[in-house]
């Protein structure tokens, strides 16, 4: 494998990676059934972002730069949706 295709490996799995990491606030938010701790504006601003990015790699044909930013955009609207869901909610109490 040559240093391109490795670095296209390598870049893909990390931006699927991070891509993924809003996720872990929506199974959070999810768990506590509570949101207020959470900033929307951030999800926005990864989804304009991603968005942005996703564009630059259809226009550039660039696959890794399409797979990172469409799993960004898709894990960032799922979580703001689950943020927005439980927005104003009392928090279930936490169990030891």
């Amino acid at each position: 494998m040559d240093a391109d295709a490795l670095t296209a490996v390598a870049a893909t799995t990390a931006g699927i990676v991070m891509g993924v990491a809003p996720l872990l606030q929506a199974e959070r938010v999810h768990r506590r059934r509570h949101s207020d701790d959470v900033s929307a504006a951030w999800l926005v601003v990864l989804i304009v972002g991603g968005s942005v990015w996703l564009a630059r790699g259809i226009v550039t044909d660039d696959l890794p730069i399409i797979i990172a930013n469409v799993v960004v955009i898709v894990s960032s609207v799922f979580t703001l949706a689950v943020v927005l869901r439980y927005r104003g909610h009392d928090p279930v109490p936490a169990s030891d």
